[in-house]
């Protein structure tokens, strides 16, 4: 009998796969459990519209991506820090006040564990920050650290 697998079937294939199963395996495992349909044409076309559907937000998401990492290139976050006499901070600045102040200076919400930060930054300057958009998109954030006075 072939079936359209509706989650990960461990031996048997991905979720969205149309795989060949003896009958009682598809009735008594698969279908009881809620994890496969029957490849009726009906199913058959149903998966087809699902898939064009996901490839049409995946897209959507890839260009989003594109469009945010364009606009961050131009951005430069402002964050003050206490500072010594020679330079030295107190403290650090991690992913956490770098999206904070993000969102407070530019309206834009980026997740602090997508931000590529190798250790926290504890001396004044300017650094580049890379941030993980999409799986295929890495956009490049400037962040400017000062000392309060």
């Amino acid at each position: 009998m072939k079936v359209i697998l509706l989650t990960d079937v461990k031996n048997q294939g991905k979720k969205g796969d149309i795989v060949t199963v003896s009958d009682a395996y598809a009735r008594n495992v698969l279908f009881a459990k809620k994890q496969a349909v029957e490849a009726t044409s009906k199913n058959l076309n149903d998966l087809k519209l699902q898939n064009a559907h996901e490839q049409k937000v995946a897209e959507e998401n890839y260009e989003n991506a594109c469009k945010l990492a364009e606009n961050l290139k131009d951005k430069l976050v402002k964050l003050t820090i206490r500072a010594g006499k020679d330079g030295k901070t107190f403290g650090s600045v991690s992913t956490k006040e770098i999206s904070e102040a993000c969102k407070d200076q530019f309206g834009i919400e980026l997740d602090k564990k997508k931000m590529v930060l190798s250790e926290p930054i504890k001396t004044l300057g300017t650094y580049e920050v890379s941030v993980k958009l999409h799986p295929k998109v890495t956009g490049t954030l400037r962040v400017n650290v000062t000392s309060e006075e």
